[in-house]
């Protein structure tokens, strides 16, 4: 027979919790579907990420294969996850859901082995493969989020940034999924947090916008976000002059990949939020900014 587990907890320490009791029971999951059970209005009104879907994981008890190297289950992983992964994209499936929905895919690959070690015979734990899941969602997600080819070109702190909205939007979230999002992009939260745009609240998280910092705190910027986040605050104070020499001097006038970002950030908020509101504004001027300095560039060609 056939164990269906819905799940429906909004931490991934609930999820590993549950993966590990999956795999010391002897059940393999075969089979991850995240279906969406939730109102999509309920993160904003509480203002803590919560996942909009329930997970339908389909279990079966299976003669388990005794061993395999960790190089090739990661190659597996990566294999089975670059398909996994486009369709729950195109599922619409997004932030926390997305996550948790391919961790719940990966489990398919390194749930069916005994016992994975890596070259050295040292035997690799579920963390270990989880973390590994995390980078290569982290990455694609980003990727899709930039809608290019571009998120190589940005900092770690800037697809921190973006990738965050996209999954959270403002909302707080529990420090544990913080830190696991911060790790698979190569953040260190703790020595980052109430420094700039990350703010400790309690056990939570906050990723705070513009509206919420000042121009005199982002002093000289060097990070792609906190140019964007002090543009945007000249640009509130109808401070043209000084919002376009920043830009010129940090070499994001005309940047596409400033544009992209800024672009997806605006995306990833929902009608009503400040930032939102600041981009919706902006946007047309840096567009219309761009287009006027191609025209003065072929004009002197």
């Amino acid at each position: 027979g056939i164990a269906v587990i819905v799940y429906a907890h909004k931490t991934t320490q609930g999820w590993e919790s549950l993966i590990n009791s999956l795999l010391n029971s002897g059940l393999v999951v075969t089979a991850v579907w995240p279906i969406k059970t939730e109102m999509k209005m309920r993160m904003i009104s509480h203002e803590v990420a919560a996942l909009s879907s329930s997970l339908y994981i389909v279990c079966r008890k299976w003669k388990k294969e005794p061993h395999a190297r960790y190089t090739n289950v990661q190659k597996e992983m990566q294999d089975h996850l670059d398909k996994k992964l486009d369709f729950l994209w195109k599922q619409d499936i997004r932030g926390a859901d997305f996550f948790i929905s391919a961790i719940g895919s990966a489990i398919e690959v390194f749930g069916k082995y005994e016992k994975i070690t890596d070259n050295a015979d040292k035997e690799i734990k579920v963390l270990q493969l989880l973390e590994d899941v995390r980078k290569i969602v982290s990455e694609y997600a980003i990727k899709k989020v930039l809608r290019g080819g571009t998120a190589g070109e940005i900092s770690i702190m800037t697809r921190f940034y973006v990738l965050w909205r996209s999954a959270y939007g403002q909302a707080k979230v529990p420090f544990d999924d913080a830190r696991k999002l911060a790790i698979s992009l190569g953040v260190n939260l703790e020595q980052e947090w109430n420094k700039g745009f990350i703010k400790k609240d309690s056990e939570f998280v906050r990723v705070i916008g513009p509206e919420n910092r000042s121009v005199d705190e982002i002093k000289e910027p060097t990070e792609l976000i906190d140019v964007l986040h002090k543009v945007l605050l000249l640009w509130r104070n109808n401070k043209k002059e000084e919002y376009e020499k920043l830009l010129t001097d940090t070499g994001y006038a005309n940047n596409d990949t400033f544009r992209r970002v800024a672009q997806a950030i605006r995306e990833s908020l929902p009608d009503g939020i400040e930032e939102k509101r600041m981009l919706d504004g902006f946007l047309p001027v840096l567009t219309d900014n761009d287009k006027t300095d191609d025209k003065q560039t072929k004009l002197f060609e």
